[in-house]
């Protein structure tokens, strides 16, 4: 027992990091799914990057993405990286340093889920257009988040 407590407190940062990026990543799947549905049967398509792609999956990619962002500057504030401050001398910066890194980030999730399904890979999951391509998306940008969050944001 004393071992597996050494090891929660040895890797708590991690540990906690997975837990909310499993939840964060939810909030973004969960409301993608819920846009994805709610604009299901609109027929326009939009060109990006010289290929044809859905402009449900665009759209309701970039609103579960700014979802997800909120979300996540929260949880990684409080819980993760434990920055407790309020002052806006500490979570301004933070804010915007986060956003940017998420920006980075974003910008590949909302360019690669699209270009991913216009490519073939539009399986869906639960009669979700594009669903295997957004999880796909998701483990990498879960990654480089962590990495921006622990070098460059809450450090």
């Amino acid at each position: 027992m004393d071992q597996l407590k050494y090891w929660i407190q040895q890797y708590r940062e991690i540990i906690s990091y997975l837990f909310w990026g499993v939840m964060t990543t939810v909030v973004s799947w969960a409301s993608y799914s819920v846009f994805a549905l709610v604009f299901k049967g609109q027929v326009s398509m939009v060109r990006l990057l010289g290929m044809e792609m859905s402009m449900v999956v665009l759209m309701a990619n970039i609103l579960s993405w700014i979802f997800a962002i909120v979300f996540a500057f929260v949880v990684n504030k409080l819980w993760v990286f434990q920055s407790k401050s309020w002052k806006k001398s500490v979570w301004i910066p933070e804010l915007w340093k986060f956003l940017s890194a998420r920006v980075v980030t974003g910008i590949l999730e909302i360019v690669v889920v699209p270009l991913l399904v216009g490519m073939g890979l539009n399986q869906t999951i639960f009669g979700v257009e594009g669903m295997v391509a957004k999880v796909l998306v998701s483990v990498g940008v879960v990654l480089l988040n962590y990495v921006f969050s622990k070098l460059f944001i809450f450090r």
